[in-house]
Formats: structure tokens, C-alpha cells, sequence
């Protein structure tokens, strides 16, 4: 392999430090999210899994499918501190490091001169010593394969991918496991047949480019082994954005407007405070039967003043059409530039 891109991946993050932290959780399912029946998982622990709980699930059904789990609610400041461990770790085996969450990364190993299986092994053994957790660990020659392996054996695994695998490797997998087709993109390949990656082998070139738009080349070569992007040392900020799953269902757009004020207030202060300016508002809502929701406006001019981001906002909520009551309301900036202001002269 030329080039060789490792993908790291923490095993159920949250719940392991929860389990590390507390050894009497070791081995019962444990799952961390939001406080009360309102909120969602944020990570289920592998014995969690087992009930078929998952992040991103309404607390309210991980409770009917797991009665006897142990809801904890998140503690952000110590997975941080945990993750700043975990990466130190890897920057000792590697400046070439992408960050791509807390608990994951793709690193560059290509100008290593040992074997890439015993980069993983050192990795591995270094943060079970040293922290006391597990991860998971893909290596191929790109970053889609490497973040298919990574994910292969989990938990505690090791996977390497390589040239001579692909195809044939992925012919079985299902189209969900391909980076850059989501669920609604799986639903709609589902019902013209497409159900595996052997299914969309069969598509042509211009298929796919017609049925994904911008993404449908990537996505045509992807499940042919190419994946040209490159680890990015440095990843600048996409988006700010604040929401918060209700307390009680509402369909009162005058109350939604009372969250989106408070979140316009919490993102003109995280503009100012990072320097940077935003030109595209969205608001997202999620209603009671869990259908979410997305609206965007870009404007010509970059902002960061509270009342034009909820002026904004406003515009864009009176804009939607909905009948259901809604369980959460969000609110995002994007397209970020930084705030460079002219200086006006007064010397002649």
C-alpha cells in the first residue's frame, strides 16, 4: 500500500469512561444521555447494544428495550480530559493526525517505517495501560477503507484492508455502510432493489452521478476501492449551532421563538468570542413522531449580531409548514468566515 491511513475509533466512548470511572458498572449495560424520558442515548454500552439500544435513540424506548439499564446523564468535561489523554498518545506516534470527533481520528502512518499492525498493537496497548480503555483500529490505503476495518471487529478490534481485498470484500456489505449515503439515500435504493454493495456495482457511472448529484462520483468510486481525500492536519470550525429536546411537546411557533432567542443570544457570543462571522442560519425541529426537519437561508452578508441571526430564524420558522407538535428545536450558523473589519482611515 502507498499510502497507509489508520482509523482510530474509541469503543462506546461515553459508557466505557463511565464503566472505567465506576467498576461496579463493569459488564452491565450502561447507557449516557440526556436527563428524563425526553432525552436520547448518546452512547449504549456494548451489553447496552445487546438490547438493541443505540445513540441517537429517545431515552423513553431504550428504557422499554433495556428496563434494567443504568441511565447516566453525559459528563462532557471528563470525556474531554480523557480524550486529551488518548491523543496524546497517538501525536507520539504521529503528527498526521485528523480529528474527525472526540473519540475518533484518521491518522497518516504512511512515513512510518514499521509494520502497520504493530503501530495498531502499540496504539492499543499504549491507551489499555495507560487509561485503562479499549479501541478499535482499521488500517487500508484510504480513509473510507480504514474506517470500514475500524469498525469490523468492534469492540477491541484490528482490521487491515487491503488492495488485493477489493472489491470482494465489500460486495457483501449493505449500502449503509457506505460513506456518503444516508438513510433516506438507503431507503430510496432499497425500494428499486439496491440492497448490498454487490446491488450498486451494478449501477453506471451516470446513475449514480444523476441519483446523488455532487457527491454520486465519489460514491460510484468509493465502493471501488477510491477514496482520494487526504488526512487534513487542521479542521476549521463548519458550524455553531445550539438545540434542546422540549420538556413537553409544543406547537405554539410564538414559544419556539422564545428557544430560538435564547440560542441566537448563546451563538453571536460563541461568534464573538471565536472571531468569526456566519452567513447561513438553519433551524432544524424534530416533531412527536420523530421526523426531523431542516431549513436553511444564506444571506449576502456575514453576521454575528444576535437580533439578525433570531430575525432570521424567525423567517425561516414562519416558512415551514407543520401540523405535528414538535419534541426539539435547534438552531445552527454556518458558512463561517473571520471577522476582518476595516480599520477606517482618518489620516489625508
Amino acid at each position: 500500500m502507498d499510502r497507509i491511513i489508520m482509523h482510530v475509533d474509541m469503543d462506546a466512548f461515553f459508557a466505557s469512561v463511565e464503566q472505567m470511572d465506576n467498576k461496579k458498572l463493569k459488564g452491565k449495560p450502561v447507557i449516557v444521555g440526556g436527563r428524563g424520558d425526553r432525552g436520547v442515548v448518546a452512547t449504549a454500552s456494548y451489553e447496552a447494544r445487546a438490547y438493541g439500544v443505540h445513540s441517537a435513540m429517545p431515552i423513553f424506548m431504550a428504557k422499554k428495550r433495556c428496563p434494567l439499564g443504568i441511565y447516566l446523564p453525559t459528563r462532557h468535561k471528563r470525556y474531554k480530559e480523557v480524550s486529551n489523554s488518548i491523543f496524546k498518545v497517538l501525536f507520539n506516534v504521529t503528527s498526521l493526525i485528523e480529528p474527525v470527533s472526540i473519540d475518533e481520528a484518521y491518522l497518516d502512518i504512511s512515513h512510518i517505517n514499521e509494520k502497520p499492525l504493530m503501530v495498531a498493537k502499540y496504539i492499543k496497548d499504549k491507551i489499555r495501560k495507560e487509561i485503562g480503555l479499549t479501541i478499535s483500529v482499521g488500517i487500508s490505503y484510504n480513509k473510507f477503507l480504514s474506517k470500514l476495518a475500524s469498525d469490523w471487529n468492534k469492540p477491541n478490534g484490528i482490521k487491515i484492508i487491503t488492495e488485493d481485498m477489493v472489491p470482494s470484500i465489500l460486495m457483501p456489505l449493505s449500502i449503509s455502510k457506505i460513506h456518503g449515503v444516508g438513510k433516506k439515500s438507503v431507503k430510496r435504493l432499497n425500494n428499486i432493489g439496491v440492497f448490498t454493495v454487490e446491488d450498486m456495482y451494478k449501477l453506471s457511472k451516470g446513475f449514480c452521478m444523476e441519483y446523488f448529484g455532487k457527491f454520486g462520483l465519489e460514491i460510484y468510486e468509493r465502493i471501488r476501492g477510491i477514496d482520494r481525500r487526504e488526512v487534513i492536519i487542521s479542521r476549521e470550525r463548519k458550524s455553531i449551532g445550539k438545540e434542546t429536546t422540549l420538556k413537553k411537546d409544543i406547537i405554539s411557533k410564538e414559544e419556539m421563538k422564545k428557544y430560538l432567542l435564547e440560542f441566537s443570544n448563546i451563538i453571536s457570543n460563541n461568534l464573538y468570542r471565536e472571531g468569526v462571522l456566519a452567513k447561513t442560519v438553519t433551524v432544524k425541529i424534530k416533531t412527536s413522531n420523530f421526523e426531523i426537519h431542516t431549513r436553511s437561508k444564506t444571506i449576502n452578508n456575514y453576521i454575528k449580531d444576535k437580533r439578525e441571526i433570531y430575525n432570521i430564524a424567525c423567517d425561516i420558522l414562519d416558512s415551514i409548514d407543520f401540523k405535528e407538535t414538535i419534541r426539539l428545536i435547534g438552531l445552527t450558523v454556518s458558512n463561517l468566515g473571520e471577522n476582518k473589519i476595516q480599520q477606517l482611515s482618518f489620516i489625508k
